[in-house]
This record gives structure tokens, C-alpha cells and sequence, in this order.
């Protein structure tokens, strides 16, 4: 692979393992179990796992657990679900940041022995006050320069539980007159009374992220810390705590831009509120982008790594089109999925001239672009359901479907005539009637005669009803994402539910997560959470028409 090939973080390792900087490469993907992750994640996790494999080296999964208010069991089983699913294989390096409290309580005493770590009694608005602006230089606490045994005796009242939340933080002395405000003395340690899920009540002080996270790095023996960019001005404190705390080979930080989704909610704040407000079903309901949501939905790991790749490395932020998650899908299934006869808006088609009673087995390839799926039987028989649409009275030109005196093919099956059709008193066409050519088996003409239009069909005595779920942009896109107060721009048809689906009756047998697509409607996905055995529930996944254009390379 060509130098000019390879992204900027691949040039950096190579530069790093070139110079002996490291003779590995160990990287890391350390999630905050405080929600679930979501489409942006999924390309972090697949840059920090590829790396490791690229470079012949080791991927750890770490739970960032250092904030107990806010963390929950739920999201930890929901993670490890999608880092699986998405194919990241950690092995059996699944860590904790709360693994490593001890070391990190002792790193702070480190500190404050050093002279490079004092306790504040600042409130959170005189912490704000003092810190300064981004053109003003912070003023000095109070208390910065406590003596060494004060700001021991006064750790340890944190850490016994003497002092109330709030009441009290370890800051570390680096400098208030910096240009970057994360260098103005940032707090490592605040007090919090809270039951933490894996240590239980051993600890009432915690570790900022800032402070916890090289260290959870160089005890764990990363080399590449890679990162997104809102952490960039977070690395010079990284560099600090690392050399500060004397950790020896320690790892690097490198940061790339997120990924973002046009028109999407990728905000756990606001996704949350449309958990709790019931407008969706929960964090993986399929209007969603939490990798669940998408996993339920429909989407495959090899589509979202096929995105991912696609959006590429980068240091400069971009925004891609949902469209292009829609493309990798689609290719994705084109090849895999059996292609089924399902009507979603039906209406009832009688061949006035076939045997009644009769049902007859017809062969269909399963998917004609792939000869190896092989092929099924379908019932075919006197009443047949077809899509609504397929039918007009009084058609305009160019219209070749079904409409009187108009001869179409049954796809797979045989020619047809339409004759006419029946109504109700509302003038709602109830029934359309035809005739049928038994020389046309198959769907080929015997003289040759050629038809214009095709259409699909189920057999109404053999067929199965179904829910099948269509799916927009939660977002109204032409409003954009926010309304002026901050809320959400929802699209009041996000979802339509069609409750009387008619289906081919082989999907009766379908599992959860299998997905098929459905001639002329899109692909679909069977739904894990509200199918039931037999009563298979159907999301689709995405429309069989494409508005994105791979970029020529």
C-alpha cells in the first residue's frame, strides 16, 4: 500500500513503529456505559479494532464506569452486544475503569506529595468565576497553596466520607494563566456518595475523565490512544497525567473527526426523552440510529463496516447523507436475500376462467442474481391478491399494468386479461376480475406475443397476513433537526403500520433478524421484538430505489 494511500493515523504508527517509538500496537475502545451507542460509535469501534488487526496487534473493550450517577447494567449488556455484532473481537479483554481505582487513588496521593495536586473548597460557580475565558487568564484558588499535609489530611476526609458531595475537589496545580482552559488546574477527584455497580460502597470519591483515562491507558499497555477531535485540546492534560504520574512507554493520543449523519438524533439527552415520552418503543426502536435500532431494523454488520469505510479517516469534520447508509445495505443484501411475493396494499384479483378450487405449485428463483439460493414453490390458485396500485380504471398513457382489456403478466406465472372490476357503494374497487391464458405457464407466450407489464401476487386462499412496519426520518428533514426552543422537529410519519399485509405463506416460517426482500417494495427484516411464532412482524429495512452516487475513486 502506497504512503499516499494509507490514512494519517496508519502513517503515524508506521512512524511510531518504524522509530522504536513501540514494537506493538494495542488499542482500545472505552465507552461510557451511560446509553447506547450509536451509529457514530460503530465507526470508532471499527477504526480502534482494524487497526489492532492491521498492525498484528491486540484490541481491548474498557467500560469508562468513573461516573456511577449516570451508569446503568442495561447499557453495558447493550454495548458488548454491538461491539460483538459489529464483528470487533476483544478476546478476553473486556476491562473497567473501575478496575483501576486503586491505581488511580494512588496516583492522586502521587500527586499531592509531588506538590501537583492541592483540594479545593471552591462551589461550581467559583470554580467557573476563577477559571477565566478564552481571552482572560483564570485567577489562582484560594487554597492552591495549601501545604502537602493539609491536602492530605483533607483527601483522606474525602475518602473516609467526611465531606459532603460537592463540598470539596482535588485539582491538579498546572497552570490558571493558560491558553488552553483544560490546562487551568482541572479537577481529577470530586466527592460522590454513590453506590457505584461494581465496587459497591468501597469508594465515595471519584476520578474525572481527564485524569482516569491515560491512566486507564498506560496500565493497560496501549500504545494508540485513538480518539475523536473534541479531545484534542484534552491532550495536553492527557501528556500531563501520563508523565506527571510516571508511567514509563506510555501511550499516544490521536484524534480524528466524528462521523455525523445529516438529518439524524444522535444525542442521548434527547433520545432519552423519546424513550421516556413514548414516542419510540425504546433505544433501538428501527427510526432510531443506536447501532440496536439499526441492528433491529435490519442493517448487517458488513453494511455499516462498508459505510464506515466509505466515510473514511479524516481531521476534518464532515457530515455524510443517510443515503449512503441506505446504498451500503442495499448492496450488501442484493446478493443475499431471497426475493418474496408480499402485497402491502392489497386488493383481490379473480381469474373468472381458472378451475375453481384448484391450487397449482409454481417454481421462482429465490433470488435471480444468485443462482445458488436455489429456488421454492408458491401456491397459485383461482383468487390471487395483487397491490392496489397495480389496477386503474382509466389509466394515463404508458400505464401497462392492469386496467380493462389490458393484458399483463402474473410474475412466474401466467398472462392475464383484466375484464373489469367490482366496487363498493363508496365506488372503492373491492374486486378486479380477469381471464387467464393456461398456455402461458411460467410466464412466457407460446406465440411469442410480447405484454409490457408484470406484476406480483399472492395466492389469497394460501397466503399469510402479516404486520409489516414502514419506516421515514423520525426528523422532518425539510425543517431540519431543532425547533428555536431546542426540541426535536419530529415527522408525524415516521412509521405506518399496515396490519393486513398479504404474504407468500414460506415467511410464516421466517425468523427473528432474517431479512428477504419483497419484489417492487424493498427489503424488510423480520422484527426480534414483536414477532411472534408464526406471526412474523416486518420492518423495512430500506426502499429498492437509491438517490446516492458512489463518488468515483
Amino acid at each position: 500500500m502506497s504512503e499516499e494511500s494509507r490514512n494519517f493515523i496508519e502513517q503515524e504508527i508506521d512512524k511510531d513503529l518504524k522509530e522504536g517509538v513501540y514494537d506493538h500496537v494495542v488499542t482500545r475502545f472505552p465507552p461510557e456505559p451511560n446509553g447506547f451507542l450509536h451509529i457514530g460509535h460503530a465507526k470508532s469501534i471499527l477504526l480502534n479494532y482494524g487497526l489492532a488487526k492491521e498492525y498484528n496487534g491486540k484490541f481491548n473493550m474498557r467500560f469508562d464506569d468513573t461516573n456511577p450517577t449516570k451508569e446503568k447494567s442495561e447499557f453495558m449488556d447493550a454495548i458488548i452486544e454491538d461491539v460483538k455484532w459489529l464483528g470487533a473481537d476483544y478476546e478476553d479483554r473486556l476491562y473497567h475503569a473501575s478496575d483501576y481505582f486503586d491505581e488511580m487513588y494512588e496516583n492522586a496521593i502521587k500527586l499531592i506529595k509531588k506538590g501537583k495536586a492541592y483540594v479545593s473548597e471552591l462551589t461550581a460557580d467559583e470554580m467557573r468565576e476563577y477559571r477565566g475565558t478564552l481571552t482572560e487568564p483564570g485567577k489562582n484558588d484560594p487554597n492552591r497553596d495549601r501545604s502537602i499535609e493539609e491536602n492530605l489530611r483533607l483527601f483522606e476526609e474525602m475518602k473516609s466520607g467526611k465531606v459532603e458531595d460537592g463540598a470539596m475537589t482535588l485539582r491538579a496545580k498546572i497552570d490558571m494563566a493558560s491558553p488552553n482552559i483544560n490546562m487551568r488546574d482541572p479537577i481529577i477527584y470530586r466527592v460522590a456518595h454513590m453506590t457505584h455497580a461494581r465496587t459497591g460502597d468501597k469508594w465515595c470519591i471519584y476520578p474525572m475523565y481527564d485524569f482516569a483515562h491515560p491512566i486507564e491507558d498506560a496500565v493497560e499497555g496501549i500504545t494508540h490512544s485513538i480518539c475523536t477531535l473534541e479531545f484534542e485540546d484534552h491532550r495536553p492534560l492527557y501528556d500531563w497525567v501520563k508523565i506527571e504520574c510516571g508511567y514509563e512507554n506510555p501511550p499516544r493520543q490521536i484524534e480524528f473527526a466524528k462521523l455525523y449523519l445529516k438529518n439524524v438524533v444522535t444525542g442521548k439527552r434527547y433520545i432519552k426523552k423519546l424513550v421516556e415520552d413514548k414516542i419510540v418503543d425504546g433505544w433501538d426502536d428501527p427510526r432510531l440510529v443506536s447501532i440496536a435500532a439499526l441492528r433491529r431494523r435490519g442493517f448487517t454488520p458488513e453494511s455499516i463496516q462498508k459505510f464506515v469505510e466509505l466515510c473514511g479517516v479524516s481531521k476534518a469534520n464532515s457530515t455524510a447523507d443517510y443515503a449512503m447508509l441506505e446504498y451500503c445495505i442495499r448492496e450488501d443484501l442484493k446478493p443475499k436475500a431471497k426475493r418474496m411475493l408480499a402485497i402491502l396494499d392489497p386488493v383481490k384479483l379473480i381469474i373468472d376462467n381458472y378451475p375453481e378450487g384448484q391450487i397449482e405449485e409454481l417454481d421462482i428463483e429465490n433470488n435471480k442474481e444468485a443462482p445458488e439460493l436455489g429456488s421454492r414453490k408458491i401456491p397459485f390458485g383461482r383468487e390471487l391478491y395483487v397491490e392496489r396500485e397495480d389496477f386503474m380504471e382509466e389509466p394515463p398513457k404508458k400505464y401497462f399494468r392492469l386496467f380493462p382489456g389490458n393484458e399483463v403478466r402474473l410474475m412466474n406465472a401466467y398472462f392475464v386479461t383484466c375484464t373489469g372490476c367490482v366496487k363498493d357503494e363508496n365506488g372503492v374497487v373491492t374486486e378486479i376480475h380477469c381471464t387467464y391464458d393456461p398456455e402461458t405457464r411460467g410466464g412466457d407466450s407460446a406465440d411469442g406475443r410480447k405484454v409490457k407489464g408484470t406484476i406480483h401476487w399472492v395466492s389469497a386462499t394460501e397466503c399469510i397476513d402479516a404486520e409489516v412496519r414502514l419506516y421515514e426520518n423520525i426528523i422532518d428533514e425539510e425543517k431540519g433537526v431543532y425547533n428555536e426552543d431546542g426540541s426535536l422537529n419530529l415527522n408525524p410519519n415516521s412509521i405506518t403500520v399496515i396490519k393486513n399485509a398479504k404474504l407468500e405463506p414460506e415467511l410464516a416460517k421466517s425468523e427473528a433478524y432474517e431479512k428477504f426482500q419483497f419484489v417492487r417494495n424493498g427489503y424488510f427484516c423480520v422484527d426480534y421484538k414483536d414477532s411472534t411464532p408464526g406471526k412474523p412482524v416486518f420492518n423495512r429495512i430500506v426502499s429498492l430505489k437509491s438517490s446516492f452516487v458512489l463518488p468515483k475513486a
